[in-house]
């Protein structure tokens, strides 16, 4: 069960959530800048709490207020990147994922000229990590598109996206090239779930709106395509992954209806995987999209890019799993990583409703590593929890290194078992603004961060427990556990 001597240990961090600094240095606003908190909530409704329309997107643009809307803030890591860089550090990482913020180095999205000053904010950071002999892994869309792309073309509904970000992603690779490790996307499946966030469409512009979500996720198939084979050419050993939200799902029973309902649940969550990595459509999928009377536009030459382009390795973030039925009014519903599911009777569940289930991320990864045959890398993993600061200071988190330890040893399980694991990074290290709820009180980190839901506090970063418990891990390559 041991891993490979090679094996890179570390954590993940998107800007929106961390950065702050929302209109410093020339950046414009993003998608993310108009999520709000919102504390009337049920904090397990994650449809309510992603929701967006178009008055309210007006309204966020007119209200500069930080305080409304916490990803303008986040942690202020734009500040504090060194401090927090030199604690991963200490925790002894070899790989750093984080994104790129599009609307920093292009703030309007479409214009021709990028922002030096964003340009030289990642070299900054960048050089920092290497400071450290720290891997960074560069996410170059992560929730967090430039607004203007949004209002202006309805996001990725509009294949002049394409055009846009492929500029964005050549300026990235042309100003980084030393950086390895690229992502074309976060959790590309996402855009049938939350298309405003994902892909910066507007749903209630949207005359037909499944049929934009899977015209937005054929473009970016076509732009990941595209930016994959710029990378190969401009960084000549690059590496460069698809990233899927794994959505494990059982089913409730062995009825075979509940069986066939699964099937297809799990069918669409591995699509977007199929297309990039094995370069072509699934027949079920187009299949589907004739049943569904959808009429996506797709070019012989963009269906020609993405067969010749496909991802190096398969990167996936996996929090959770879910139970589904063919009936599911016998169910207990509850959330999960960017969807509502069947809560599984077996399993106990956060405080935000997501089912604890280690096996199910070895399950992940022998199913992963059996339908692809390529490198996985484990990108996010993790439990958000309320954790107390006492009052010397201390955090005593022994619930989440339990969930770490049991995740890892899994994860382990599966290696041996001959799955070709690249490494594994936390979601996240560092407390940091919560994807879904935009809370802070959601806290994942080995760091805590002194900030509430309303942004109070000193912003002070203290070690928890498991901050000491995790750097024993990596030092002994897993054989802590």
């Amino acid at each position: 069960m041991n891993l490979p001597s090679n094996f890179l240990w570390g954590g993940a961090i998107a800007a929106n959530q961390v950065e702050g600094a929302w209109n410093v240095d020339g950046k414009q606003m993003s998608v993310a800048d108009v999520a709000t908190y919102k504390p009337q909530l049920d904090v397990k409704d994650y449809k309510r709490n992603s929701a967006i329309t178009e008055k309210e997107i007006k309204r966020a643009i007119n209200d500069k207020k930080v305080k409304n809307y916490p990803k303008r803030r986040g942690i202020d890591g734009y500040h504090h990147y060194k401090e927090d860089i030199k604690l991963f550090a200490e925790m002894g990482f070899k790989v750093l994922r984080f994104s790129i913020a599009w609307s920093r180095i292009y703030p309007m999205g479409d214009e021709m000229k990028p922002n030096e000053k964003g340009i030289l904010f990642y070299q900054s950071v960048i050089n920092e990590l290497h400071k450290y002999q720290i891997e960074p892994m560069i996410t170059i869309s992560h929730y967090e598109m430039p607004l203007n792309l949004a209002i202006k073309y309805n996001g990725w509904s509009d294949k002049r996206l394409i055009d846009f970000y492929v500029k964005f992603a050549k300026t990235c690779f042309l100003s980084f090239p030393d950086v390895k490790y690229w992502l074309t996307f976060n959790e590309i499946d996402s855009v049938t779930r939350h298309p405003f966030i994902s892909a910066g469409i507007i749903p209630d512009r949207s005359e037909n709106l499944l049929e934009d979500e899977y015209q937005a996720l054929h473009n970016q198939f076509v732009a990941s395509a595209i930016v994959t084979k710029l990378a190969h050419e401009i960084i000549p050993d690059s590496q460069v992954g698809c990233m899927l939200t794994k959505l494990t799902t059982y089913p409730a029973s062995c009825k075979p209806e509940d069986i066939l309902t699964t099937l297809n649940k799990n069918i669409m969550n591995y699509f977007p995987a199929d297309v990039q990595v094995k370069g072509k459509y699934p027949e079920l999928i187009l299949q589907y999209f004739k049943d569904n009377k959808l009429s996506i536009n797709m070019t012989n030459r963009e269906l020609k890019l993405i067969k010749e382009n496909t991802a190096d390795f398969i990167s996936f973030s996996y929090y959770m799993s879910m139970i589904a039925a063919a009936d599911e009014d016998g169910l207990k519903m509850t959330s999960g990583n960017t969807i509502v599911g069947g809560q599984n009777p077996y399993l106990k569940a956060t405080e935000w409703g997501w089912s604890i289930d280690p096996v199910g991320l070895r399950i992940s990864l022998i199913e992963l590593y059996d339908r692809y045959h390529k490198p996985l890398f484990i990108v996010e993993n993790g439990m958000g929890t309320n954790d107390k600061l006492e009052k010397d200071k201390t955090i005593h988190d022994q619930y989440r290194i339990k969930y770490f330890k049991e995740h890892f040893i899994e994860m382990k399980k599966a290696v041996s078992s001959g799955v070709n694991l690249l490494g594994y990074t936390s979601w996240a290290p560092i407390d940091l603004v919560s994807a879904s709820t935009s809370q802070m009180s959601k806290r994942y980190g080995f760091i805590y961060v002194d900030l509430d839901d309303q942004g109070n506090g000193t912003g002070k970063r203290y070690k928890k427990d498991s901050f000491y418990w995790y750097k024993r891990v990596i030092d002994t390559n897993g054989k802590e556990l």
